[in-house]
């Protein structure tokens, strides 16, 4: 069976797909929403083995309430470039700087899944001009989360025994793609609630996500984002990533989790107000690790309610 082409993730709708240079890379974009350059600017980052279509709910509402919506493929996933290097924190947060001036903007409202939840919170503090306020999803800050890892049991046991069968070499990447992406489908049920896997929605979601992973360098490249969490505690680069993220947001922040999220505990959003003080943090009832997905009103609400004071 022939792999699928980048090209296939860029589904119809009310959106307009484009291509943006930003960072020495070309960035796959949806965008939707009034052109007027005083409309502001939201960008929406999707998590692990994803793509940008997992936003389509908030794309469309968000637009409707006068703001210009941008959902990516993060580098290495969907229609965007797939470089060999680049999957570190640095350089992913200066992927989303260089987005938003690629598109007419000094500043955005980032909002982000899982991985990109992290890409979030790196580049409100490594860019901080270039963001407004950031809305994070089932994502805690990078340190809160390591630190839950080190020092929580249940943390630890949800989140270590897929991180650290990552890092082995090429095993992975044909974990991933093996029998047309059935590995992705069961990451989805086993992380998300039961309502949304019994609902007619979740078939279609993982039908676009099994595709998604077998294009060309994309299981590698998601896994990339994995190794250098892992692997750069041990390096300079990372020991700089986390004395540089080390320090309080003053910015406006929201952060929102599934109450029946099973990968990312509730004990470990709670530690992050020591990096986001001022957060306001509200749950997602009925909600697994994909809570945007599982219940896109109550999030759609909370969302536009917090975009909408700024």
């Amino acid at each position: 069976m022939s792999l699928p082409d980048p090209s296939t993730v860029r589904y119809p709708g009310p959106w307009t797909h484009r291509d943006v240079h930003a960072n020495g890379i070309r960035l796959h974009a949806a965008e939707i929403g009034p052109t007027d350059p005083d409309a502001p600017l939201v960008v929406f980052l999707h998590g692990f083995a994803d793509l940008w279509w997992t936003w389509r709910h908030q794309l469309i509402a968000f637009a409707e309430a006068g703001f210009r919506a941008v959902a990516v493929d993060l580098r290495g996933y969907g229609d965007t470039d797939k470089p060999p290097r680049g999957y570190d924190g640095w350089t992913l947060s200066a992927d989303i700087a260089g987005l938003v001036r690629a598109l007419g903007y000094t500043d955005a409202v980032l909002v982000g899944h899982a991985d990109g939840g992290l890409v979030c919170w790196a580049t409100a503090i490594l860019h901080p001009g270039s963001v407004r306020a950031i809305a994070v999803v089932d994502s805690p800050h990078p340190i809160s989360l390591r630190d839950a890892t080190l020092r929580d049991r249940a943390q630890r046991k949800a989140l270590l025994p897929t991180f650290l069968d990552y890092q082995i070499p090429w095993r992975p990447e044909r974990l991933l793609v093996r029998d047309d992406g059935a590995e992705i489908e069961r990451l989805l049920r086993a992380r998300s609630g039961p309502a949304w896997q019994s609902s007619p929605e979740f078939a279609e979601v993982a039908e676009k996500l099994r595709s998604a992973i077998r294009i060309p360098g994309v299981a590698h490249s998601t896994l990339e984002y994995q190794r250098w969490a892992f692997r750069s505690q041990w390096r300079p680069d990372g020991r700089r990533f986390i004395k540089a993220v080390g320090v309080p947001l003053t910015l406006p922040i929201l952060q929102l989790h599934g109450t029946l999220d099973p990968y990312v505990m509730t004990s470990t959003v709670r530690r992050c107000s020591r990096y986001a003080p001022g957060r306001i943090l509200k749950f997602v009832d009925d909600a697994g690790h994909y809570a945007h997905q599982e219940r896109p009103e109550a999030v759609i609400g909370m969302m536009l309610d917090f975009v909408t004071a700024l």
